[in-house]
């Protein structure tokens, strides 16, 4: 069979209440902000329950010899945050994944273009063949930004399987995007939104969330 984008939507409560939060126009940026960051938290805790590599192996308890599963150290572990909004979700990917080494790629948007330019690479020069990145980017609206960083990633020959991406909001002209290009691509996100407007912003999304987290 080929491969086909696949799109998770968890159902698990908290997920569902801290999205809620997020949507509310009324919520002010502080609150904003840790919604955000529990969005990254328990989307992370989703994307990674059958994707991180394990070993087993057998340890001694205090009483007896027992088998044990750990995940593999061996393994190496990537978080890349798109700045400057995916830094709200790295907070709580940190927690998940605390051992992970952290790139950052800046991408920024024109607002008559909707057209992405990067103004900001963090990425190293190559990335080990065994490597699994999680992108944290909370809105996937037109696709441009996402588009852009997964060229960049495979360009240093990571592999699309190998990668998941964590968002708040994905609509589907981004989903339709990466699908077609990248197939065995995995998204993890709190909400599917149908529309994305004239000026590229999700309808009914949560508006600007890099404004909303920083307040700015």
């Amino acid at each position: 069979m080929a491969p086909q984008l696949r799109v998770y939507v968890p159902p698990h409560p908290l997920i569902k209440h801290w999205l809620g939060v997020a949507r509310d126009v009324n919520t002010p940026s502080s609150l904003f902000r840790s919604a955000i960051t529990e969005l990254g938290r328990w989307l992370t805790y989703e994307a990674i329950r059958d994707w991180l590599p394990l070993v087993e192996t057998t340890i001694q308890t205090p009483l007896a010899a027992c088998p044990a599963t750990f995940v593999n150290p061996q393994i190496p572990m990537v978080v890349i945050p798109i700045l400057r909004a995916g830094l709200g979700l790295l907070e709580g990917a940190q927690t998940v994944l605390p051992l992970a080494s952290v790139y950052h790629l800046g991408m920024s948007r024109n607002e008559e273009t909707l057209e992405a330019s990067c103004y900001l690479n963090k990425l190293p020069p190559e990335f080990d063949p065994n490597v699994r990145v999680l992108i944290c980017e909370p809105m996937l609206a037109t696709g441009g930004t996402m588009m852009q960083v997964m060229a960049e990633l495979t360009n240093l020959g990571v592999n699309p399987t190998a990668i998941r991406i964590i968002s708040v909001v994905a609509a589907q002209p981004a989903l339709q995007k990466l699908g077609t290009t990248y197939p065995s691509l995995t998204i993890y996100t709190a909400t599917i939104d149908e529309t994305v407007n004239d000026i590229g912003y999700i309808v009914p999304g949560l508006g600007d969330a890099g404004d909303r987290i920083f307040g700015t």
